[in-house]
């Protein structure tokens, strides 16, 4: 009986453990959205771009942080939820926002099964050349259905209603800045449960020993095309609001460029935390843009030094190596 009740205490306390962490991380969230409010508020477009593309890192991390899937083509699941997204506007005239979000989600999934269908089939070497052969053709496919994506000259004519009927799409990027943080919330806290549920334990695991999954009657394979799934549907949300905040949509959201990018903000910030995608995307993009405004013909090396400099002294990326330091005193103190 009082094992029973030790379980019993063991597993409140880990649940509010749970909860507290997740409260802590939405105030976080929450502070440095409001502190980029006020400290930018000319260029909130700046601020909208960086929630988008911290949705694709976070998509990224369900994948490669959390499954161990090496991509180098996750961006076509990102361009495909904004070109649904746009298409929907541009083409049906449905420009309900929440509509649109939900093509774009749509978009993500079928792009997301389709792209795990194929390059789960192989391991390694091989499944990083597939992603990156698929996210050419994806690019090439945007390209050449020009009648349907505008091609090069880019998809335009979206014009985004009110929110909920009230909040207008203003020039200040108001509106766009607080639904897209709105979005991040929602995504995060989904995101947190994922990950901790026997699901996202399964995918763990997976990661570590597929073998030993296999051995014990599991299917690596269908786990990681349902965990590929997701991540497509949270890539999809991110390239709808993209679609939505910029109301254009480029064959750029489809490029190996965008792929590239969204890998190197995950090994900046460090991967299978879902915070260190955050914390990537917020720092490369803010460094980005102050180093390219500072030295627009050299910037691109001070990004390849910041880079180097992670990958050598901080090898678990810069909040995986911190949350790694503080872990370790609290147990030297205890």
């Amino acid at each position: 009986m009082a094992l029973v009740l030790n379980n019993e205490n063991g597993r409140l306390q880990h649940r509010r453990g749970y909860v507290s962490r997740d409260l802590a991380s939405l105030i976080v969230i929450i502070a440095v959205a409001a502190i980029g409010y006020f400290a930018f508020p000319d260029n909130l477009a700046l601020l909208t771009r960086m929630i988008t593309i911290a949705l694709l890192a976070l998509s990224l991390d369900l994948v490669t942080g959390y499954c161990g899937v090496a991509t180098l083509g996750h961006a076509a699941l990102f361009g495909s939820g904004a070109y649904a997204a746009g298409i929907l506007s541009a083409h049906y005239g449905i420009n309900d926002p929440l509509l649109m979000l939900l093509a774009g989600i749509a978009g993500g999934v079928a792009s997301g099964l389709l792209s795990g269908a194929i390059i789960l089939r192989a391991h390694g070497l091989p499944q990083l050349v597939l992603s990156i052969a698929l996210i050419h053709l994806f690019h090439e496919f945007a390209n050449k259905a020009s009648s349907w994506t505008g091609g090069s000259d880019g998809l335009s004519g979206i014009a985004p209603d009110p929110v909920l009927g009230f909040f207008e799409f203003d020039l200040y990027g108001r509106t766009a800045f607080f639904l897209g943080t709105a979005l991040l919330l929602v995504v995060f806290v989904l995101l947190r449960l994922l990950v901790r549920s026997p699901f996202g334990m399964l995918c763990r695991a997976i990661k570590q020993d597929p073998l030993r999954i296999r051995a014990m009657g599991g299917s690596p394979k269908g786990a990681l095309i349902r965990m590929y799934t997701i991540s497509g549907a949270v890539a999809g949300v991110g390239g709808a609001l993209n679609a939505i905040s910029t109301q254009v949509v480029g064959l750029d959201s489809l490029s190996f460029t965008q792929s590239a990018e969204a890998l190197v903000i995950l090994v900046l910030g460090g991967t299978g935390s879902l915070f260190g995608a955050l914390s990537g995307t917020i720092i490369f993009m803010l460094f980005e843009d102050y180093v390219s405004a500072a030295n627009p013909f050299h910037w691109l090396t001070m990004v390849g030094a910041l880079l180097i400099a992670v990958v050598l002294f901080a090898p678990k990326g810069l909040y995986g190596t911190a949350a790694t330091f503080i872990g370790r005193r609290k147990e030297q103190r205890s």
